[in-house]
């Protein structure tokens, strides 16, 4: 498959820290990818480099042909790359349904000044986008509750806004910050189902830094390894999970050499 994002060399570094390290990465065109790896290993930084919040210090990160690194965030959002974060980051006090009109802020072009006089050009713009933030909030399964604030929503629920506002930019690959932190069994069941919605009806390239290891292994196609800002290992769930350098990272260097069964097992329920 054809990879619609590619990074090579990519490097970033904090004074004396490497948080990213000469790291190779692509990702195929509709396919669900996960990066994995111990607190610290530079997963979020990564991240950050592809979107445009950190500026990457070496390397090329090419976007559909495009080289990207040197962009700003919101020039990287309109070529069609979205994301969420590990800590949600909506806005408390406006409702859900702003919440995602937010996210349509590159469709819209009224000026102030018809946005003042409610100008029939700007009327039919503002209606379009609320149109457009209803269906979406009830594509992510919370139809009724547009009105309601964010910070009222239950915390799955606010999970799926913030995956809705990613969706009003109608991006072409879709960052998730470990989308199920603080869900309980059944939410993340639903989170699972509702990522694989994404790729096969809407065609979104997901890639997803994710730490319960039961929705990697049971959601991803290829899954990225990174430990101290290097990739140490690439492939499928069942070929990371019998990789002694991906045991070791996570589980220390004695269960990289005991039983390989018993190390699948702990390393299969291990939530790091």
């Amino acid at each position: 498959m054809t990879p619609i994002l590619i990074a090579q060399k990519v490097t970033k570094r904090f004074g004396g820290l490497v948080a990213v390290n000469s790291v190779d990465f692509e990702i195929p065109e509709k396919s669900i990818v996960s990066i994995i790896g111990p607190n610290g290993a530079g997963k979020t930084t990564f991240f950050n480099c592809i979107t445009g919040f950190n500026k990457a210090d070496e390397g090329t990160i090419t976007f559909e042909g495009a080289e990207i690194q040197n962009l700003r965030p919101d020039q990287i959002t309109r070529l069609g790359i979205s994301r969420t974060y590990q800590n949600i980051r909506l806005f408390a006090n406006m409702t859900a349904l702003e919440n995602i009109m937010v996210g349509q802020h590159k469709f819209l072009h009224a000026s102030w000044v018809s946005s003042i006089i409610r100008t029939k050009g700007m009327m039919a713009e503002e209606k379009g986008a609320l149109d457009e933030a209803q269906r979406l909030l009830n594509y992510v399964g919370l139809k009724g509750k547009g009105d309601l604030l964010a910070r009222n929503l239950p915390y799955g629920e606010q999970r799926r806004l913030e995956i809705a506002r990613a969706l009003a930019t109608k991006p072409k690959l879709l960052l998730l910050d470990e989308p199920s932190a603080g869900m309980n069994p059944r939410e993340t069941e639903d989170l699972t189902a509702f990522i694989h919605r994404l790729r096969d009806e809407l065609g979104i390239t997901i890639l997803l830094i994710e730490h319960h290891m039961r929705v990697v292994m049971g959601i991803s196609e290829k899954i990225t390894v990174l430990d101290y800002g290097q990739r140490i290992a690439e492939g499928t769930p069942k070929e990371i999970q019998s990789n002694p350098r991906v045991i070791e990272a996570y589980l220390g260097r004695g269960a990289a050499t005991e039983g390989m069964e018993n190390a699948h097992e702990r390393f299969g329920n291990k939530k790091s």
